[in-house]
């Protein structure tokens, strides 16, 4: 039974307890409800104040009758409601209430099916982009780290549509399909493709043949971990100096550089200007490493001071976060009347 319910029984009896007595003590004495009350609550509670009026018989038995009821039954309750409080029971579910109302608010943001220790690193990166998103798992043990470190939940399994609904599919921005077995992968992507057609979908493949499956089923892109760690290793031995360079630069203990995507809004100041017009470097201290201009699947690497940018240009930059928050200002920025 969940606490809250258990809460609500004590208290009832409570109330019904009380609502008893103070009829009784109107009867039986020819009370107003206020005094019935008064006797009511000064008889379970033992405190031995003066009566309201002459005590017959018939009070006197019934009095009796509800102190043996009461005293042992209204310490329990209350001993009871204790231990709720105690143990955190009340904390918890006031904290799920609030995750929910979290879940249901959200927008834009990323749902992550299945937090094995692949799915850990995506959390990982979210929060460090502080990201929104919401975890499926239905292991419990991994349902409890995930309520010690803090991140929206849903216990249950993603490949029901309920689930998926629940954790606000039809407006999330993308989907990660991080499950520990390809079927159950295809299966949570036909899913998800099906209830939002404009969903970004990454799926994680296991198998070799899994990437056609996944991307039939509907995902935008597939991600082998083992081939990607094994292409890693390769490196490290063939190109170590390039290996430590990335990983270095990318991660160190004074500066983190983030590659990022960043689209040139139609109203910014950017629109319709070369880049050395536009001016980005000094304006942000980012490097533009590559423009992808809007519905082509090419990358234009290294772009020259010339290259002009157009509405919806995805610009490919590398830097500290405060200069990408910069440059997404400006990407977004309207011209000046």
């Amino acid at each position: 039974m969940a606490v809250p319910r258990k809460i609500a029984y004590l208290l009832l009896f409570l109330i019904a307890l009380a609502a008893f007595g103070t009829l009784g003590y109107m009867i039986l004495l020819n009370l107003s409800f206020l005094d019935g009350l008064y006797m009511t609550i000064i008889t379970i509670s033992t405190v031995g104040y003066t009566e309201v009026a002459e005590m017959t018989k018939a009070a006197q038995i019934f009095s009796i009758v509800l102190i043996i009821t009461s005293v042992g039954t209204v310490g329990f309750v209350i001993s009871r409601i204790g231990y709720f409080f105690k143990e955190g029971h009340l904390y918890e579910v006031w904290r799920k209430s609030k995750m929910e109302k979290d879940i249901q608010a959200l927008d834009r943001h990323y749902i992550i099916c299945g937090s094995g220790e692949t799915g850990k690193y995506i959390m990982n990166a979210f929060k460090n982009r502080a990201e929104k998103f919401v975890v499926i798992d239905k292991d419990p043990e991994t349902i409890e780290e995930l309520k010690e470190m803090g991140y929206n939940y849903i216990m249950g399994d993603a490949t029901h549509e309920d689930v998926l609904q629940h954790a606000g599919i039809d407006k999330a921005a993308g989907l990660v399909a991080s499950l520990s077995k390809d079927a159950d992968n295809v299966f949570v992507v036909l899913t998800a493709r099906q209830m939002n057609a404009q969903l970004n979908i990454v799926a994680r493949a296991i198998e070799p043949n899994a990437h056609t499956k996944l991307k039939r089923a509907g995902a935008d892109h597939t991600v082998s971990p083992n081939e990607i760690g094994g292409r890693k290793m390769a490196a490290m031995l063939l190109k170590p100096s390039i290996t430590y360079f990335m990983d270095s630069i990318i991660h160190t203990e004074d500066i983190t550089l983030d590659l990022e995507e960043i689209q040139v809004s139609p109203q910014s100041t950017l629109c319709k200007k070369p880049l050395k017009e536009a001016r980005i470097s000094s304006k942000t201290g980012l490097i533009v490493l590559a423009i992808r201009k809007d519905k082509d699947e090419r990358f234009r690497f290294n772009p020259g001071a010339e290259e002009m940018l157009d509405p919806n240009d995805k610009l490919i930059v590398i830097g500290q976060h405060e200069q990408i928050e910069t440059l997404r200002d400006l990407a977004k920025e309207p011209p000046y009347e």
